[in-house]
């Protein structure tokens, strides 16, 4: 009776347990496996606000439209230093001009190796131009990044007037504040190179630059412009957070501090810069008024992608580690720690060009740098003309080396802004 009761009782057990396995099994999804991770993508990591880790890839198809008096010559100095470590190659102009036929609106056949076929793939687009996105597209990968700077039309108008101060526009004045007390008498849109002197951004991305008859048709030709902008650029920096805009395009392009590290460029020294009254900002902007819009608005997307991205904390704690890292590369390779005078720059082939009354500062470098830093420090300091010259020779060394007889220009203003 006890052995047969106690095989009963094992019965029931071993059924219970079957029956509580199957409950399991059918109760208990399938655990999914992690994809498979791309040993390439493990390089970069970009933290969100959350501080959750995000996989991203450097951005090597990029076009920045260099727009004029906006501190983009440091960003194209970037772009070319970054491109030419990465061996990238340059959408560059036609029979070594340093401009796209600037200020034509770009075509294609404006690049060298377009027509001829010599160039497979081009990385990257940076030199003036006046935009036109259909012919754009036409030269670079539909992946390409967009992006550009613009500046406060009022400090701007400043640095335009002083530059370019031989345009028929600003050459029958003796000051900025005379040309707008005149109301712009002495402008005429028709005349050639007069464009820098009226809304010269809405112009650089190939938008009508007239201006308005009334505040109705300002609010739907900027909305029209804005429209245009946002179309076509999913970042636009800001020249005023010059340093902040550095962080955010290192975020966009997925790159780190050390590739966006740079010294100021083309730039005035301080004694040819004038400060306007509040009377003239008004008179500037005013004038200018469709790049005022356009100014404000992006100036507000700015913050607000900030934002929604790094947050201000971060950013500031990147803005200062940016900072640190130009001023290590400063004390490491220049002799003065900071930019010179023309007169004072002692190696020739690193003078910038000068242009106007504009007095373009720049650098000398320290004597005792060994040949990898003096390569660093170098590509760090060459202006935009000699830069540009060297690249073209080293993706078209036949063509550098033979002789040509590029086209007579009818002002320098054309050729080398």
């Amino acid at each position: 009776y006890y052995i047969i009761l106690y095989y009963i009782i094992l019965y029931y057990i071993i059924l219970y347990y079957i029956i509580l396995s199957i409950t399991i099994t059918i109760r208990t999804p399938e655990m999914k496996k992690p994809p498979h991770s791309d040993d390439n993508n493990d390089k970069y990591r970009v933290k969100s606000q959350a501080d959750n880790t995000v996989m991203c890839q450097p951005k090597k198809h990029i076009v920045f439209l260099k727009t004029h008096k906006t501190a983009s010559s440091t960003i194209l100095n970037i772009l070319y230093r970054y491109g030419e470590s990465h061996n990238l190659t340059f959408a560059l102009p036609l029979n070594m001009h340093s401009q796209l036929f600037y200020p034509a609106f770009f075509a294609a056949h404006f690049v060298e190796g377009v027509r001829t076929r010599s160039v497979k793939e081009f990385h990257v687009l940076c030199n003036h131009m006046r935009f036109s996105s259909q012919e754009v597209r036409k030269v670079m990968p539909k992946d390409a990044f967009y992006f550009s700077i613009l500046r406060n039309p009022v400090a701007m108008m400043e640095s335009l007037f002083v530059y370019y101060k031989a345009i028929p526009a600003f050459r029958a004045v003796k000051s900025l504040e005379e040309f707008l007390i005149q109301g712009g008498r002495s402008y005429n849109a028709s005349v050639p190179n007069n464009h820098y002197a009226r809304n010269i951004l809405t112009f650089d991305f190939g938008l009508d630059n007239t201006a308005p008859e009334n505040d109705t048709e300002l609010d739907r030709r900027s909305a029209e412009v804005i429209a245009a902008m946002e179309r076509d650029f999913p970042l636009i920096l800001i020249s005023e957070y010059f340093d902040e805009s550095l962080v955010l395009l290192k975020h966009a392009l997925c790159w780190s501090l050390d590739d966006v590290s740079s010294f100021r460029l083309n730039s005035r020294s301080e004694r040819s810069r004038r400060p306007l009254s509040a009377e003239i900002a008004d008179r500037v902007k005013e004038w200018n008024s469709l790049d005022w819009r356009l100014y404000q608005h992006f100036n507000a997307t700015f913050w607000k992608r900030i934002d929604s991205t790094l947050g201000r904390t971060k950013l500031q704690q990147e803005v200062e580690l940016l900072r640190a890292k130009r001023r290590n590369l400063e004390q490491m390779c220049l002799q003065e720690g900071g930019a010179v005078d023309p007169a004072q720059v002692q190696d020739s082939s690193l003078k910038p060009f000068q242009y106007g009354a504009a007095v373009i500062q720049g650098y000398n470098l320290r004597l005792e740098l060994n040949n990898d830093t003096r390569q660093l420090c170098q590509r760090l300091i060459t202006p935009e003309l000699q830069y540009t010259s060297a690249l073209y020779t080293k993706q078209f060394p036949q063509l550098a080396a033979a002789p040509f007889s590029p086209p007579k220009k009818k002002t320098g203003i054309d050729r080398w802004n």
